[in-house]
């Protein structure tokens, strides 16, 4: 089993330091959380707390996803780096893809796109893009960011995107692989037709397994059971051995998790979240 720190809650410029201490500590991998903005007036509801309120306030730091990644990936060796998760469809494809393949490129093929569909259409508005049938788009900008990525001179031609051959370089050393996020059944099944794993956050132990297993089912239905698939989760208990074991059996790959919410400290200091890294790999990953 695989570990991967969140860095959401940390004060990102100590996220250097922090990636450091989770690879030396024995971490897989490290996640950041993506939004380009707050708006002042916001009236999109959360889908992940029960009020629809955001777990995060308009005074937090939300670094862009793949210059922070840039950056932690030139102070590490072995680290790996997820996106937990970049909304997709409100970007551009081509300059997604330039900004992930380059940073694929750089660091030696250590990232991951994890990605989802989004939830604030204040923030699809600000950036000129539709919130409307944005999950189809997402399906279809998954194709094209392969297609850029394979090299050489490619071309597309589908609903949303159309384009004659273009060649994009530098090109990923290995395959980048996409990671579907969200528990809705437009989620399960979009990982499983088109996604290398899915990504899960914060469901007790019982939950995650239904989940697996609407997932196995999911794959099974899209004829994707034999592809190599990864499930990056985080379950609201201790990862003891048991616990893992039976995670394992079910098919998470990745324990993603947060040393230091995992003891109720939302907002760390750097010298206390890499302390928390240290403590946490020592009890759990040692």
């Amino acid at each position: 089993m695989r570990f991967c720190q969140a860095l959401i809650g940390a004060d990102p410029l100590g996220w250097n330091r922090i990636a450091v201490a989770a690879e030396a500590a024995g971490f897989d991998s490290v996640a950041v959380s993506d939004h380009v903005v707050y708006p002042g007036n916001l009236t999109s509801a959360y889908p992940y707390t029960p009020d629809g309120t955001p777990l995060f306030s308009p005074e937090e730091d939300w670094p862009d996803a793949w210059v922070a990644i840039g950056s932690m990936a030139a102070v590490t060796t072995r680290l790996r780096f997820l996106t937990n998760v970049y909304v997709l469809p409100l970007r551009n494809p081509f300059v997604v893809a330039k900004a992930v393949g380059t940073a694929a490129f750089m660091s030696g093929g250590r990232v991951g796109l994890g990605i989802g569909a989004g939830w604030m259409a204040e923030e699809f508005e600000l950036l000129e893009q539709s919130f409307a049938r944005r999950g189809a788009r997402m399906d279809e900008m998954v194709e094209v960011l392969r297609t850029l990525w394979s090299g050489g001179m490619v071309e597309h031609h589908g609903e949303f995107y159309d384009f004659e051959p273009v060649e994009m370089r530098p090109v990923p050393p290995a395959p980048v692989p996409i990671y579907v996020g969200g528990h809705s059944p437009a989620a399960f099944r979009r990982a499983a037709r088109i996604g290398d794993g899915w990504l899960g956050v914060q469901y007790t132990p019982e939950v995650l397994v239904e989940h697996c297993r609407t997932l196995r089912l999911e794959r099974e239905r899209a004829g994707t059971l034999d592809r190599p698939f990864e499930i990056v989760a985080s379950p609201l208990a201790a990862p003891t051995p048991g616990l893992l074991e039976e995670l394992e059996g079910e098919g998470v790959t990745t324990i993603l998790t947060s040393a230091w919410m995992a003891v109720g400290e939302t907002q760390p200091d750097v010298d206390t979240a890499v302390g928390m890294v240290e403590a946490f790999a020592e009890r759990f990953l040692r």
